[in-house]
């Protein structure tokens, strides 16, 4: 069967290079995609979140990879776009990705488990900064001050949420920086992929990995008997997580990156609203604060490298 118009399977070129013109619409559609990424992923730590109530973490970890196994594989049945063979040049930044992947899923949960959604969420939306002066530090991009101080005011933003020093503070909010730092460690690593591996292959392999890990780790902790509501729940979550990652991509390949990246932060109001209604949660006033000045700093740093764009 042929690959469709807009299919996160396929190989593509880097996000920068666009194959033809921007069509009409194309920016709004990128949005949406964008917008319903960020609710599939939140909503998969929100079915997380309450599964893991009762089912041991690692029982969760590895019933749920096993259901986004199976449905990349039969994603990829479909268009071809699953190739397990990595590329020597490809291999040792898989390796990376791995560690940040396995690393990031492990430490994230465990947070997830203890803190509040929103504050976690919170703490995530730095990310995009941290990549940002990772790139800078690590691949010799060009990063001037204003971006500096946009990543020092998005750096404090998170200590606002944190609050060191303060009853609110603990180990699981350095547990929360830590499985931020190892996602940007994936992210940047997956910037060292050519074009001869796909998404697909990349997305395959951290599912196997995650859930032979989460596997290993479950053996220690015990297994439950899943009711039916309970095997139900991961198989939703499994499909948030596949949707999540596939609208993602498809986002980044139909608008615009300076257009369609804001919307990364609607993941932070989906976790308010699912927080509020699901486990009683509302974030405090310095969450709030410390969100604003991460989700500005992100925002501004965006426009910025759009206004760069155009000089060149």
């Amino acid at each position: 069967m042929a690959s469709p118009i807009i299919s996160p399977l396929r190989r593509v070129r880097p996000a920068s290079i666009r194959p033809e013109p921007l069509q009409p619409g194309d920016n709004l559609r990128g949005a949406g995609l964008m917008t319903l990424s960020m609710i599939g992923f939140t909503c998969n730590d929100a079915v997380i979140k309450f599964v893991t109530q009762d089912m041991p973490l690692y029982q969760a970890i590895t019933l749920r990879g096993a259901f986004v196994m199976l449905a990349l594989i039969l994603l990829a049945s479909r268009t071809g776009g699953l190739r397990l063979r990595i590329p020597p040049a490809a291999r040792a930044p898989m390796t990376l990705r791995l560690i940040g992947e396995v690393g990031s899923t492990l430490l994230f949960l465990n947070a997830l488990q203890r803190m509040a959604i929103a504050d976690l969420t919170a703490v995530m939306q730095s990310l995009p900064l941290v990549v940002m002066l990772g790139a800078a530090l690590f691949f010799g991009e060009t990063l001037g001050w204003r971006r500096i101080l946009a990543v020092a005011v998005g750096m404090l933003g998170v200590l606002i949420i944190l609050r060191p020093g303060s009853g609110t503070f603990g180990i699981w909010s350095l547990v929360a920086l830590g499985a931020m730092l190892l996602v940007a460690l994936r992210d940047l690593s997956t910037r060292r992929f050519g074009r001869d591996v796909s998404s697909a292959t990349i997305a395959f392999y951290a599912a196997v990995l995650v859930t032979l890990t989460g596997l290993v780790f479950s053996l220690g902790q015990g297994w439950v008997l899943p009711d039916p509501v309970q095997i139900g729940l991961l198989l939703l979550s499994a499909a948030f997580l596949t949707v999540g990652y596939m609208c993602a991509v498809a986002a980044m390949r139909v608008g615009e990156i300076a257009a369609v990246t804001p919307f990364r932060y609607t993941s932070l109001l989906a976790a308010i609203v699912l927080g509020l209604v699901i486990f009683g949660e509302w974030p405090d006033r310095w969450t709030w604060i410390g969100s604003g000045l991460v989700v500005g700093a992100g925002i501004y740093t965006i426009w910025r490298e759009a206004q760069l764009g155009r000089r060149r």
